[in-house]
């Protein structure tokens, strides 16, 4: 067990106390918002805006851009499902829930369409950015020198904002989302370093097919209510 702790450690001997500290603290506010999340709790928008406005800062410094856009993105998101969830609720905690319609697919499939195209902008101009917006003919722009990493973080960018877009509409089918974005998650967060980040979308994905579970459970139970 010493073992497994001394090889986590090492991973942030280089890193300055004050990154670890921020990127434990948006961790634990992820998991509060999460959790709030599945319980169709309204206090899931107050904790995550705490959590995404940290992960832009940490996100920014380790080059990971589309998940920064999609953390700022995150946060104007929870300000407009707050609103929106507080309308929808008479006691302004607990909420109902629906399924994806088609127009509500059709919506989807195009913010995912404008992610990709965007987040593929950015890391095109990824060399441009990390000169500090200073351009000269030394960097090399272009899809080859795109790595995995790089598509990596654009298909989970475009995915991640759907799901949020789901999710302020308070459709089931946001945790589907969640849950393939926290998968892949985990492998790529852990290469670039965050052990941490790495560890708390391992857990997301626990919660997040557990979610699923529990939404469908209560969007039946609605539909029962409805009836009689």
């Amino acid at each position: 067990m010493n073992h497994f702790f001394d090889w986590f450690f090492e991973q942030y001997r280089d890193v300055p106390p004050l990154y670890v500290s921020l990127e434990i603290i948006g961790i634990i506010f992820g998991l509060l918002s999460v959790f709030f999340s599945k319980k169709r709790n309204i206090l899931v928008y107050p904790t995550g805006i705490i959590s995404t406005m940290i992960f832009v800062y940490l996100l920014w410094i380790n080059q990971l851009f589309g998940d920064m856009l999609i953390n700022a993105y995150y946060t104007i998101m929870s300000v407009y499902g707050w609103v929106l969830w507080t309308k929808s609720s008479t006691d302004t905690i607990h909420v109902n829930i629906s399924k994806t319609t088609r127009r509500d697919w059709l919506i989807s499939s195009a913010l995912a369409i404008f992610s990709w195209l965007f987040v593929t902008g950015v890391y095109w101009f990824k060399p441009y950015i990390n000169n500090g917006f200073v351009w000269n003919d030394t960097l090399q722009v272009g899809f080859q020198y795109f790595s995995w990493l790089d598509w990596a973080d654009i298909f989970t960018t475009s995915i991640f904002l759907v799901g949020m877009w789901l999710m302020a509409e308070r459709k089931i089918e946001n945790w589907i989302c969640w849950i393939i974005g926290d998968i892949i998650s985990v492998p790529l967060y852990y290469y670039k370093g965050l052990i941490f980040s790495s560890f708390q979308y391992f857990v997301f994905t626990i919660i997040a097919v557990l979610a699923y579970i529990e939404w469908k459970k209560t969007y039946h139970k609605q539909q029962q209510a409805s009836v009689e």
